[in-house]
């Protein structure tokens, strides 16, 4: 039994104060936003107990899903590897990133910088798609987060990015490997439209023209029904799609309620 857990959108608070030189276009809205709402929602309390949950669990891996940042301003990334190193080594973590740690242009690298080693590949290289082998697990890892205009989210993966997942799902495939895709913007989704995935339609697309043994892990998961023995730990809500029907995330209510301390 493999034991997958799943973490998304921490938001790291407090929020360092900005320089105003810094609240710039985007990170204007994003910063009155955390002012008036936001800040009284990330409660770092309910995450660290989130955490020490899942430690205790002792899952065998964790996948983060993004958002890790507010603003992404630099003064947020090494507080965000600190995170990440006491969730657990390079080795047992994996992340991608969301739109709010791409919030603006500069900021992939400001978290290639701080956060390489866990958005890479088995030999250290990084770039998207990136494949990490665990038993007989393959993580991929994709970059949904682009920057977008004050007031959407949205995520796109782009031709690139696509053909090169097709690519290697058909590689995976042959070593007979569960592939199980890490991305922030869930493929399928209910949201407001200016949270959605753009080319998630094509990126459905591909998956459906390799339907065997897939999961994918997004910022708000999906429930599914065939697992072979891979157990994963989901802390968001989600129903069954059938379009997706890959992976079966086992909820614990433990977690549910962390999130609403």
């Amino acid at each position: 039994m493999f034991t997958l857990a799943h973490l998304s959108d921490p938001h790291l608070a407090p929020l360092p104060r900005p320089r105003w030189g810094e609240l710039i276009g985007k990170r204007v809205t994003g910063y009155i936003n955390w002012q008036h709402k936001r800040r009284f929602i990330h409660d770092p309390a309910a995450l660290a107990a989130i955490v020490a949950d899942i430690k205790a669990q002792g899952p065998d891996h964790v996948a983060v899903t993004g958002d890790i940042v507010n603003i992404a301003l630099a003064a947020e990334f090494p507080p965000g590897r600190d995170w990440l190193e006491s969730l657990g080594s390079a080795r047992d973590v994996t992340l991608v990133p969301g739109n709010h740690d791409i919030y603006v242009r500069e900021a992939a690298v400001f978290a290639a910088r701080q956060w390489r080693a866990y958005m890479c590949d088995d030999e250290g290289v990084g770039g998207f798609p990136f494949v990490r082998r665990r038993g007989n697990i393959a993580l991929i890892g994709l970059t949904s987060g682009v920057p977008t205009a004050p007031f959407l989210a949205t995520g796109w993966l782009g031709t690139k990015q696509l053909t090169e997942l097709a690519a290697t799902l058909n590689e995976l495939k042959g070593e007979g490997l569960f592939r199980v895709i890490l991305i922030h913007h869930p493929p399928v989704s209910e949201t407001a439209r200016q949270k959605h995935l753009l080319d998630a339609p094509i990126f459905k697309r591909v998956i459906a023209a390799r339907p065997h043994s897939h999961g994918q892990l997004a910022a708000r998961p999906e429930w599914h029904e065939r697992s072979r023995g891979r157990r994963a730990i989901g802390l968001s809500r989600a129903r069954a799609r059938q379009e997706c029907c890959w992976l079966q995330f086992v909820p614990d209510r433990r977690y549910a309620r962390c999130l609403a301390m």
